[in-house]
């Protein structure tokens, strides 16, 4: 989604990116390194994780201050909501961030940092199939991480200004599906950001990518996920292995319906999430005629 905010702290948070990334090792490619991180941030610092129990809620499509659970409006007690949202009063707030593509409303910011996009084999930008309005990043080297951090690194901060407890940090599995992108170049974003998020006081939830859970959390210090359809693509036990009951599930009616699923299929899984949600592909409002929203 679409953060208005990032360019406003711009010069602020490149100058505290630049400087953490000075404070870093030097890259096999010449340029400055992100720091390591393994595993959750230790001790009393630590950042709070979200609760395992309540009501959770994924508000892209737009803010609500309550959910319609069929008996009466209820506040969330866990809500997702996109960086450019305020958090939700009284509710465990988590701030989304698409770290690793474009949003669709930054299509112009991103055109004066094309050396910062993938480009496919004619020198063209690549974009995502499944999104077709979001390009995609190439953290592949040091300098291309400097200059995304310099864009996205405000974001992540201002989610904790703002007041978010922890930050989603979105397509963190575009190296597995685009082969040009250096993997260890998308592990070294992914740790910052993950360090970026810790030094202002939030966790920081893997979005997707089961493929790499057990590296998300142990290598690249995430503290716990956030997962769509791992019900319907049956790999809800790659979370829930990993960071236990820390782990907020969101599955799609489309989507369990063309895999001949239930919503009360996935309530009686034993590895999905104690939050698990129903929800509307679109993510709208409660006012929308096409609103959905199911808990188990």
């Amino acid at each position: 989604m679409p953060d208005p905010r990032g360019a406003a702290r711009s010069l602020a948070g490149a100058v505290a990116v630049v400087v953490l990334l000075g404070a870093c090792a030097t890259a096999p490619d010449g340029g400055p390194e992100t720091r390591p991180a393994t595993g959750p941030v230790p001790g009393p610092s630590a950042p709070a994780l979200p609760p395992v129990d309540g009501t959770l809620d994924y508000q892209l499509g737009g803010p609500s201050e309550t959910v319609d659970t069929g008996s009466g409006p209820v506040t969330p007690d866990v809500v997702v909501r996109d960086a450019g949202a305020a958090p939700l009063p009284g509710a465990y707030s988590v701030c989304y961030v698409n770290g690793f593509q474009t949003q669709p409303d930054a299509a112009a910011l991103w055109a004066d940092h094309e050396d910062l996009l993938l480009h496919d084999a004619a020198g063209e930008p690549v974009v995502d199939p499944d999104w077709p309005d979001e390009h995609v990043l190439d953290p592949s080297t040091a300098v291309q991480r400097e200059g995304i951090l310099a864009i996205l690194g405000p974001v992540v901060s201002g989610c904790a200004d703002d007041g978010f407890d922890a930050v989603e940090i979105d397509n963190l599995d575009t190296w597995t599906r685009f082969d040009a992108i250096d993997e260890d170049g998308a592990h070294a974003l992914a740790r910052t950001y993950v360090g970026l998020a810790h030094d202002a006081g939030l966790a920081v939830a893997q979005k997707n990518a089961a493929e790499i859970a057990g590296v998300a959390r142990d290598d690249l210090g995430f503290d716990f996920a956030v997962t769509e359809e791992c019900a319907v693509f049956d790999e809800c036990s790659a979370y829930t292995d990993v960071y236990g009951d820390h782990v907020l599930q969101v599955e799609y009616p489309d989507a369990l319906g063309a895999a001949g699923l239930t919503f009360d299929d996935v309530c009686a899984r034993d590895d999905r999430a104690p939050l698990t949600v129903l929800r509307d592909r679109d993510l709208v409002t409660p006012d929308d005629p096409g609103y959905v929203y199911v808990t188990c």
